[in-house]
């Protein structure tokens, strides 16, 4: 069941390269035209829609992160509706490319916050109020937590895509082999099938709203 999130190469070539790379190439290129057509005006609206509302709580000055965050969610996105489809190999699922994604990204928002608002990010680290005992404590809490952050954007993406893709195995492999001793049940489990092939369309596209929406909320904790 494991094998399918496996790094395997074809012909020497890495699957996981062909399949960051080959992405791209399904969005249309715009044009310099007065009218584009309606995939080109669809996706512009799509893309226009995500980036409002992930930067509606954040000051204009991080408004700069859209053009990144966008590509970011765009990719995953991507990624990880391409991974339902048979026979596809899915990068997501891979804690090492998330983590490659989430640790950059993360270490940015906090040098960033850092540079231009030490005293605002440093707040952070110690509540209003707090009894003087409880001041070391807490300060070393905050800095754990500041360090998990990366830590839980990555696994939370791998281990919500590796269960869905692992449940779908799992069911799929059940329906097949009682297919041939009782189809009733086997019609059943196919249909339960539809609707978790269903909720994981939904899943693929939530993480990597919520994946991008967390990183912009660190932005603008930062």
């Amino acid at each position: 069941f494991f094998d399918q999130f496996s790094l395997t190469a074809f012909m020497g070539i890495p699957l996981i390269a062909l399949a960051l790379t080959l992405p791209w190439i399904l969005y249309p290129t715009p044009q310099n035209r007065c009218l584009n057509n309606r995939l080109l005006t669809l996706q512009a609206w799509f893309i226009r829609q995500l980036t409002h509302q992930l930067f509606l709580p954040i000051n204009p000055g991080g408004h700069k992160w859209a053009l990144l965050l966008a590509s970011v969610l765009i990719f995953l996105i991507t990624l990880n509706l391409l991974g339902i489809l048979p026979y596809t190999f899915t990068p997501t699922t891979q804690l090492s490319m998330n983590m490659g994604l989430a640790v950059p990204l993360w270490l940015a928002t906090v040098l960033i916050g850092a540079r231009h608002q030490p005293t605002h990010s440093l707040a952070h680290l110690l509540p209003v109020g707090t009894p003087t005992p409880l001041i070391p404590i807490l300060i070393m809490i905050e800095t754990i937590s500041q360090f998990i952050r990366p830590i839980a954007l990555g696994v939370r993406l791998t281990a919500n895509l590796t269960a869905g893709h692992l449940l779908i195995q799992l069911i799929s492999t059940a329906a097949f082999y009682l297919a041939f001793t009782m189809p009733t049940v086997s019609i059943l489990t196919m249909g339960l099938l539809l609707l978790l092939s269903i909720l994981e369309l939904a899943v693929a596209i939530i993480q990597a709203y919520v994946f991008v929406l967390l990183v912009s909320l660190y932005l603008q904790v930062s």
